[in-house]
Order: structure tokens, then sequence, then C-alpha cells
């Protein structure tokens, strides 16, 4: 028989295709030989429609590659157990029918592109108009939900027992939300870091919800040696100025907002290390016992930033936030009312020894909690047996991958004698041991989010942005970051470009969203300078 000339037989019925699923046996699947594509061109008449686009399918397979796609299927379904399954049945691809683009599998052609995209499946935008809202600046926060029948369980009653793991969805958009206070408490201290604490200073939040009421101020005790004085001369003069605007006290003054929450919430918010001699002072570790505790000790140059007066008629940072919180409870007297401090590294480690002083001087306190970003350990577990004994909830944020969590370090000083407010004259290992954490962890993971390098340098580890990114699509241990997180990228661009995954980074670029490797400006429109230290 000759190869290549149609036979005249009787016309047989195309029998259907078969599915994904269905027997290796079906010779559509196979790509025929050279030899054989004269006789199947012939025969094409009689190939249905689906059998020709199923062959051209297999034709494409064998065509040049592309560009892998940034958008791979992403399982909409938040529960961890079927995500994680519809995930391991995706990397194999056993038995998979969906579509062109997911069987060519390009992430196995390129050795340089497969283990970005492998650790960016199931989480990756699902599509172009969703990764243009991620670089929108625009807040896009979860649901509303009314919390008033829960708030005291999320404002930490019973030590967020239940609520952390998997993540309650609720608790995560509180948990933001005190995160971008913080935020705020960065911006407005770099708009003007010389504010006097004798000046007002006027605040705008970005929860409007909230109207701050008082500025706050932190004050270091210690002298500056004269070489650091001369070595620091051309530094701006706020790198060594005694006393820095650090926070603001707010309230929630909204009436619908109150009804959702089931309470009037007072914020106490405070930034971290910013000045040279707020540096210094996180370097004094020495534990310094609590005038009456003795048995209560935590570090001495936290309590110097907290306890410290800029002069005879200016309070402390302890002694403001008493006086306001006290002048607040009086004004809402009657009312539902709850007390949070946040804070973020140095903050976060003030906010527990505010909270401490709160409970001790306001007379039938509210519930008073503390959420705190990248903190590090304040005191000794004395300490920690005090505040817990006092009722104040503490619920700390920790990237598994931030050190500064797992501080004090470096050299100690001694809190009195010849030493007292100098940091030069220590021993290196005196006061290191006895340190503990207070209150409950809730533990992220920098190495979850399919955006950053599992690599990330330790500024990304500790950065504010990064942290509520990871909160943000965090859903429970072993579980895939959240597929519809909402918060926007901007920042985390702004902030930490060089730790964002490049394939994200090129893509962004060529829609004109990033500007080229080495100019200043990062990201398009919303830039905001990273305040997070």
């Amino acid at each position: 028989m000759t190869v290549g000339v149609a036979m005249p037989a009787p016309s047989r019925a195309v029998s259907p295709v078969k599915s994904c699923g269905s027997s290796n046996r079906d010779n559509r699947h196979r790509t025929p030989p050279r030899s054989l594509r004269t006789a199947a061109s012939a025969a094409a008449a009689t190939v249905d429609t689906r059998s020709h686009i199923s062959n051209l399918e297999r034709v494409l397979l064998r065509s040049a590659p592309h560009a892998p796609s940034l958008f791979p299927r992403s399982s909409p379904d938040e529960n961890c157990d079927e995500t994680r399954s519809s995930a391991v049945k995706d990397a194999g691809g056993s038995g998979s029918c969906g579509g062109l683009l997911h069987a060519l599998n390009l992430s196995t052609l390129f050795t340089s592109f497969r283990s970005a995209v492998a650790a960016a499946d199931e989480v990756s935008p699902r599509s172009l108009a969703r990764l243009q809202r991620l670089l929108s600046d625009s807040s896009r926060p979860s649901p509303k939900d009314s919390i008033a029948s829960r708030w005291r369980l999320l404002h930490g009653a019973q030590n967020w027992s239940g609520l952390l793991d998997p993540l309650d969805e609720n608790l995560r958009r509180e948990l933001v939300r005190y995160g971008d206070l913080v935020q705020a408490a960065y911006r407005i201290f770099h708009s003007n870091p010389s504010a006097s604490p004798s000046r007002p200073r006027y605040m705008v939040l970005p929860d409007r919800n909230y109207r701050a009421t008082r500025s706050l101020f932190a004050t270091s005790s210690v002298e500056i040696p004269h070489w650091v004085t001369q070595a620091a001369s051309s530094a701006p003069p706020w790198m060594t100025q005694s006393s820095s605007w650090i926070g603001f006290v707010a309230v929630c003054d909204n009436d619908r907002e109150i009804a959702r929450m089931g309470r009037r919430d007072i914020v106490v918010a405070l930034r971290g290390t910013a000045t040279a001699l707020e540096w210094v002072e996180n370097f004094r570790t020495a534990l310094h016992p609590l005038p009456d505790s003795p048995d209560s000790k935590v570090s001495s140059g936290f309590m110097s930033l907290s306890k410290s007066s800029p002069g005879p008629n200016i309070p402390s940072l302890s002694t403001a936030v008493v006086n306001e919180i006290r002048r607040l409870v009086d004004q809402y007297a009657g009312e539902e009312l709850s007390i949070t401090i946040t804070g973020h590294s140095l903050g976060a480690a003030l906010a527990i020894l505010i909270a401490d002083e709160l409970a001790d001087k306001i007379e039938n306190a509210p519930p008073i909690s503390v959420v705190s970003f990248g903190g590090p350990r304040v005191g000794n577990p004395g300490f920690a047996d005090r505040i817990e004994k006092k009722g104040v909830k503490v619920l700390r944020v920790v990237n598994a991958n931030d050190v500064v969590t797992r501080v004090p370090a470096g050299l100690p000083v001694h809190g009195g004698g010849e030493d007292k407010g100098k940091w030069w004259g220590s021993h290196v290992l005196d006061g290191l041991e006895g340190y503990a954490h207070v209150g409950t962890e809730l533990r992220v993971d920098n190495r979850d989010s399919p955006y950053l390098k599992p690599n990330a340098d330790p500024a990304c580890c500790h950065d504010l942005e990064a942290y509520l990114h990871l909160v943000d699509g965090f859903m429970g241990t072993g579980c895939p970051f959240r597929s519809n997180a909402k918060r926007s990228l901007v920042r985390l661009l702004s902030h930490q470009r060089p730790n964002v995954k490049k394939i994200y980074v090129n893509r962004l670029r060529s829609l004109g969203a990033v500007e080229p490797e080495g100019d200043a400006c990062g990201v398009h429109h919303g830039r905001i300078v990273s305040p997070s230290g």
C-alpha cells in the first residue's frame, strides 16, 4: 500500500472526543510522524472541530517557549486543607485539564523562573486588573463586619485563644488597622522631626473614625560623648536632640464605627527608633528594678525613654499618656470603653511599659490591651508576671526571621552609680540574662509571602509595612498566603523593592508601575519614603 494515498472507503462516523481523563490509547494525543502528515491533511475534512483544537494544542506544546505566566490559577477557597490539596494536584499535573496555559507548565522549562513560579503558585494575582488594584495606594480593607458582640474576645479577654491559628478575619482587620495607625506615627514624625513639645501639632490619621487628641514625646537621659557630637556634626539636628515626637493618643468619635465595634476605643500609637539617642537607649540593656516591685525589672534604656522629662514643666512620656487617658475616660464616663496601645520596634517596648503604668494609675480602668509589631524583650520574668496579674493583655506580632524580637543584645549598661546616664562604661555580659517576653504571640513568616524573596534581608524582616503585608495574607500555620489579600503593594515596593521577587518587579516595570533600577522614585504615585526602623 502506498502511504499518503486516500483510499475510497465508506464514510464512518467519527467517535466523540474523550475527555482529559480518557485512555492513553487515544491517538489524537500523539504527535504523528513526519511521514504521515500528508495523510492527516487529506483526512482533515473528517475530523470534527474539537479534534482539530486538541491537535492544535498538541502542536503548540512543541512550539517555541514563552515567558512564564504571572497569573497561575488560584483557589478561591480559603480552607487550608482544600487549598493545600489543590496546590499538590496542580504541581503534579496528573489528570489536569486546565487549558493550554496550564498544560504548558512553563516553569519546568526555565531554571531561573522555576522557584519563583512555584512559590507564587496558588497565590499570585489572577488577572492583570487585580495586580493593578494591588498597585493602587488606596486602602482596600476587608469587609467591616459587626464585632459588637465579640469585641472583648478580639481585644484579648481570653488571650486570643482560638483566634490566631487560623487567624480570625475580624481580628486580622483590627490588627492591620492598628498597624496603620503606627505607620501614621512614623509619617507624622518624619514630616517634621524637629517638632517641639511646647508647640501643638496637626495630625491626620489614615482611619478617619479616629481623632488625635494629644501628641507624645519621648526623652532620653543619656549624655552624648564629645566624640559622638563631633561625628554627628553633619547630621540633621533632630538626630541628636534629647526629646522627639514619638506618637499620639486618639479616640474613636464616629457613632457608626462605635456601634460596629461595640465600644469607644482609645488608642495610643508609638513609632520605632528614629534618632541617635533612641538608638543609644536601645543598647542600655541592664535590668532596672521598678520602684514599687523590686522583683520586676525592665530595660534601663526603655525605662529612661518612658520616664525622663525634657523640662520642669513638661511631662514625661508615661505621665503624658496617663494624664490624657484619664481625661478621656472621665469625658466618656458611662460609655463602654477600651484602651489599645500599639507600637512597632521601640514603640512596642514602650507600649508595654505604658500599659503597666495605666493599669496602676487609672482607677476602674477599661480593658487594656497591647498590640505590638516586631517588639524586643522588655523585662524579666517577674515583670511578665506583673503584667499578667494586672489583667493587661498583650498580643505580639512576630516575624519568625526578625532578629529584633530575639533581643536585647549588645553592650548593656549599669543603671546607677558613676555610670548612671552613660552608655560607654559597661561590662559586656552584665544584664544580658533574665529577659522574658510578655503575653501571646502571633507568628508570621516572610518566607510565606509570594511577593517577598525567601532570603529577605534583616531590614525587610523588621519593616512595619512588611509586617502588615504578612498579617494581611496570613491564614494559619502551614497554610498558603491568602489569595484574596487586599493590602496595596505600593508601600511594600517603595520600602523593600530589593526584597520583592524579581518576577513581580519585572512585570510591574513592564506595566510602567516601577521606575528602572537605580531611579530613586521607585514606584509611581503614592510613593512614601520608608519610615520603618
